[in-house]
């Protein structure tokens, strides 16, 4: 049960289409890694599919020059709580867009990443997909979600690379074991990439949010 909703603020979401422009298109929801913020996710709209919709948001707490969506903890393994806290802010978001828009896909980077897996174990039946771009599935649930995840197994992209620096190894071993067990999952591992997207891997996504 989470007992604190951090809100997403409406206001500063950045989109990629204007308002009168958005109704009837697919949306894709963007979330940020730690210290960034709504601006960072943006330019990687022209290299994705043009039919969808962007929606970055800004996460709700800050940290440095940007903003968290939840105290870091142990890297790779954040206490369940405040994770869960942060997601039910974004599905309060979404809940107050969804009905314009006919699909709802989710894609995070690092502790963004992390966000979109922890959304889609919210709600398993709710989005088309998530992509997870050097992220990590966080550990320590306990109830029902990842059952109710497996009957439904939705499509899951998971990209990182071979010489990250930031996301432990166990964390992403963890990740992908998860990933095979409960989703529909394309896992992709760049040679040589450390923490960041790199143009193969922005190609991948685009061929797997157009499929």
């Amino acid at each position: 049960m989470v007992s604190v909703v951090h809100m997403i603020d409406a206001d500063l979401v950045q989109w990629t289409r204007p308002a009168g422009e958005r109704a009837g298109t697919p949306l894709l929801v963007t979330m940020h890694g730690v210290g960034s913020n709504e601006h960072d996710l943006l330019g990687l709209a022209p290299a994705l599919p043009a039919a969808w919709t962007m929606a970055s948001l800004r996460a709700p707490m800050p940290w440095g020059q940007g903003f968290s969506w939840y105290p870091l903890g142990t890297p790779g393994s954040p206490a369940l709580e405040p994770v869960d806290a942060a997601a039910a802010g974004v599905l309060a978001w979404i809940d107050s867009v969804a009905a314009d828009h006919p699909r709802i896909g989710l894609l995070g980077f690092s502790q963004g990443g992390s966000m979109a897996l922890q959304l889609l174990r919210a709600r398993p039946a709710a989005f088309a997909f998530a992509v997870s771009l050097s992220g990590f599935v966080v550990p320590g649930v306990t109830d029902s979600r990842d059952e109710a995840l497996a009957d439904v197994r939705p499509r899951v992209f998971l990209g990182h690379g071979d010489l990250d620096p930031v996301i432990p190894a166990e964390a992403t071993a963890r990740t992908q074991a998860w990933a095979a067990a409960n989703t529909t999952v394309t896992d992709r591992t760049y040679e040589g990439l450390r923490h960041a997207v790199s143009a193969a891997e922005l190609a991948d996504v685009a061929a797997f949010i157009g499929a």
